[in-house]
């Protein structure tokens, strides 16, 4: 990187920070900084919740997929979340701005003490935890792979850099600065990749490069999947559509915040549909120069690390490579943020006050103070994951095998817990379907059991699913539910 391309970094974090202090003004209570007070534009909400698809892990694993694989990526990823949000905003997602508003929820796993009972939501909200620690985890180590590519500082220099940067951030604004840091760095993204897909272009030899480029790629790489059944393959992105959809549709947390904060049902619905057009339309433009890397850069020893820095410094001019790569750490950072925000919400509201009563009923400056405190222990072990990222499988392994086999566990009770059609599911359903669900993979991981690879990754979702459907139509069939849970789910369907 020139001398340019570091002013635009740091000049473009000048504005970021600009942005936290003055949100400052707008957090005057814990549910400011939760949910923004439940007045975030449906727009603002939207774009939110498209960016945070594109941290670090965008540009290194999936660069690296994309230059391997091809097209395959297009539609396993960007079709797959498309599909999965519309499905969703159908489903789910309207229930969330809802439930804010029957009971003034400031987490997404607060209303589950009412739904189930204490130790359901304890329980859910130990083990969602802990699949943040691999996710942020990956988010950090992507960044410190990405800081390698654009300046060879070390990768653990550039953990330590992001993690230390975020920290920063995160005690600034709350879920306001976060949501307008996403939308600042969308507008980044959004110019960087036009420069780069027209230089690509260009390079290429004109317009119609976006069709010949194919014909000197491998044959493999323009098939929409990869052939047989295991990773990429048609069978594979099924399956990982089901983790797609809950994780999109609010069982990862600071995706349902996006829709808790909003107005009401129809802004979540319309945030989530803008949402699913731009996974329908930013990838192609975004991973064309990512295609056509074994054209451009044949050859690459270590593509996810070396792709789309190689990419951007061949084609961008100086001080839009900085913007870039500030860009992408932003954007790293406010999804870590956005995650550090609301694990936080989680531990100071749910988890903690079920440890000591000291913790119970805590408001204002004293809620904020421990907020604070529990994000920047989270935030902690997230950069131990990421260090020891390569005991976990590195990042693609962090995000597509311990991220997506932990989360199902965990969002089939959350997310089923707003549907009528399973109000019969009780406390013993919800923890039942995760102990079995995390027993699968655990089991599968220690060699205790040995499944196909491909079935291996939805085998725990698949598990927790079955096991809290038979709960609420067989077990329970005949039980009653109780009056406050009845009363919910009428609040849910209005």
């Amino acid at each position: 990187m020139q001398t340019l391309d570091y002013v635009a970094v740091i000049g473009f974090f000048v504005v970021m920070l600009g942005i936290g202090f003055y949100s400052l003004k707008s957090v005057k209570n814990s549910e400011d900084f939760f949910v923004g007070g439940g007045k975030i534009p449906w727009w603002l909400s939207g774009i939110s919740h498209h960016v945070s698809g594109y941290s670090g892990v965008v540009f290194v694993a999936y660069a690296g997929v994309a230059y391997q694989y091809g097209l395959s990526l297009y539609f396993w990823w960007g079709v797959n979340i498309a599909l999965a949000v519309i499905i969703g905003s159908k489903l789910f997602i309207p229930r969330w701005p809802k439930l804010r508003r029957a009971l003034g929820i400031q987490s997404p796993t607060e209303y589950l003490k009412l739904r189930y009972n204490k130790a359901s939501q304890l329980i859910i909200a130990i083990a969602g935890v802990i699949v943040k620690l691999f996710d942020v985890g990956a988010k950090w180590a992507a960044m410190g792979l990405l800081l390698n590519g654009f300046t060879g500082l070390p990768v653990w220099t550039g953990i330590i850099i992001s993690s230390v940067v975020s920290l920063i951030y995160i005690a600034v604004g709350g879920l306001i600065a976060d949501l307008w840091t996403d939308f600042a760095q969308f507008v980044v993204q959004i110019v960087a990749g036009l420069v780069l897909f027209v230089s690509t272009i260009i390079h290429l030899g004109g317009i119609d490069s976006i069709f010949n480029i194919w014909k000197q790629l491998p044959a493999e790489n323009s098939r929409m999947f990869v052939e047989g059944t295991g990773s990429y393959s048609f069978v594979w992105s099924i399956l990982f559509f089901f983790v797609i959809l809950l994780s999109y549709s609010g069982g990862t947390w600071n995706l349902a915040t996006r829709f808790i904060s909003v107005k009401d049902d129809v802004a979540a619905k319309k945030a989530g549909r803008l949402s699913a057009i731009l996974y329908l339309i930013w990838p192609l433009i975004l991973f064309f120069p990512m295609w056509a890397g074994p054209v451009i850069m044949p050859g690459l020893e270590d593509p996810a690390a070396q792709l789309y820095p190689g990419l951007t410094k061949m084609f961008l001019p100086q001080g839009l490579v900085g913007l870039v790569l500030a860009s992408m750490f932003a954007n790293t950072l406010s999804m870590c943020t956005s995650d550090a925000n609301t694990i936080s919400a989680v531990l100071t509201r749910d988890i903690l006050p079920e440890i000591s009563d000291k913790f119970k009923n805590l408001t204002g400056k004293r809620s904020l103070y421990y907020a604070r405190i529990t994000t920047i222990a989270f935030t902690a072990l997230t950069i131990i994951f990421a260090l020891y990222r390569d005991v976990f499988g590195d990042v693609i392994g962090l995000v597509l095998k311990w991220f997506a086999a932990l989360l199902g566990p965990t969002a089939i009770p959350l997310l089923l817990g707003l549907m009528p059609q399973f109000k019969k599911a009780d406390g013993k359903a919800a923890v039942s379907s995760i102990i079995g669900g995390l027993s699968v993979f655990a089991f599968t991981n220690l060699g205790i059991i040995t499944i196909h690879p491909t079935i291996n990754l939805i085998a725990p979702l698949a598990v927790s699913f079955i096991i809290y459907c038979l709960f609420a139509f067989v077990i329970n069939k005949d039980k009653e539910v109780k009056p406050e849970v009845e009363e919910l789910m009428k609040s849910l369907s209005e």
